[in-house]
């Protein structure tokens, strides 16, 4: 069932507010922080893939998840979300889609780049969705689903592994 009118509104602000009206970065020694550029508008397709990743907020969090209506893990959120809204396909694991995308430094990274994380021991266990102010979505767990966390939080800042771009 596509997303109802209000719900479309409500994320299109909240993207007009994330984009539009961000502070800059705070200053940090860490390589690994989120981009220190100023904002540019984005491209059709990268706002699509931000807009349909927010319209899944709240969703499901189910393990090895790729479906709308049963739940998503983060592979499957993100395969989900490029299939839906760019037309790219991205199978596989987090690490696997890792394998298929292009690396890009944190200045360069974008609204609409993938964001991946050493959650479980091996490199690029997690994955999620950047939408700009160091901010990503991803289906976090079973307990909070899909949801937008801060990538300078105390857990995801230690975990970060890097930023990579498929548009």
């Amino acid at each position: 069932m596509p997303p109802s009118r209000p719900w479309v509104l409500v994320c299109g602000l909240l993207l007009i507010t994330l984009v539009g009206c961000s502070t800059p970065p705070r200053e940090s020694s860490n390589a690994k922080q989120a981009p220190a550029t100023i904002e540019t508008p984005l491209s059709a397709k990268r706002q699509d893939v931000v807009m349909q990743a927010m319209a899944l907020l709240d969703r499901n969090y189910v393990y090895n998840g790729k479906k709308l209506h049963t739940g998503f893990d983060c592979s499957g959120l993100v395969s989900f979300v490029y299939k839906e809204s760019a037309g790219v396909e991205l199978r596989g694991s987090a690490s696997d889609i890792a394998n298929k995308t292009r690396a890009v430094s944190a200045n360069a990274a974008a609204p609409g780049d993938l964001v991946f994380f050493n959650t479980l021991g091996p490199a690029n266990s997690h994955v999620g969705i950047y939408i700009g102010s160091d901010k990503f979505i991803h289906a976090a767990n079973e307990r909070t689903g899909v949801r937008i966390d801060r990538i300078d939080s105390e857990y995801w800042s230690k975990r970060l592994e890097g930023y990579r771009s498929v548009l």
